[in-house]
């Protein structure tokens, strides 16, 4: 049954920026290193397994809104049936948020009525909602819905719960 998906985090700039920690890792390992002198090679796997850790178990946004799935259950802020449910908590959060937004134009009431509707819709064809906002600096936040049980961008992604 499609059902949606919240999630929320918020933190440094500087961390949502690490773009390396944000992408699922690449399904081929990268070669082992020819011996102990192979520094390059051997920096390479160690990247390599950061990043298959941290994208797993880390609470970083994913690049694609989609690959929320991939991530913990443990992440998930709330679940909802429909999509006009999942539209009103994404409503309450960026009120919630709303006060602390950078920019004077991102707290405007009209534009989050918008962006709350636009969810909803989106959410009914199947589609998933992402969203990100300065906050007071260097601090950001990234709010996402995201639809579950045969997602329209990756339908092969199981569900978390």
């Amino acid at each position: 049954m499609t059902h949606h998906h919240g999630y929320l985090w918020t933190g440094p700039k500087t961390e949502f920026d690490k773009e390396g920690h944000r992408r699922p890792p690449h399904p081929n390992p990268p070669p082992p290193p020819v011996d102990d002198k192979d520094t390059d090679g051997i920096k390479l796997n160690q990247r390599y397994r950061e990043a298959v850790a941290e994208f797993r178990t880390g609470d970083l946004p994913p690049m694609e809104t989609a690959h929320w799935l991939m991530k913990p259950r443990n992440l998930i802020r709330g679940t909802w049936g429909e999509p006009k449910e999942a539209a009103e908590w994404l409503g309450e959060r960026l009120a919630e948020y709303a006060p602390r937004f950078a920019a004077e134009t991102d707290r405007d009431s009209t534009r989050l009525a918008v962006l709350v509707n636009n969810a909803a819709e989106t959410l009914g064809w199947g589609g998933d909602v992402s969203h990100g906002f300065y906050l007071e600096r260097p601090t950001y936040l990234s709010i996402a819905l995201v639809t579950c049980d045969r997602n329209r961008a990756a339908p092969e992604l199981p569900c978390p719960l």
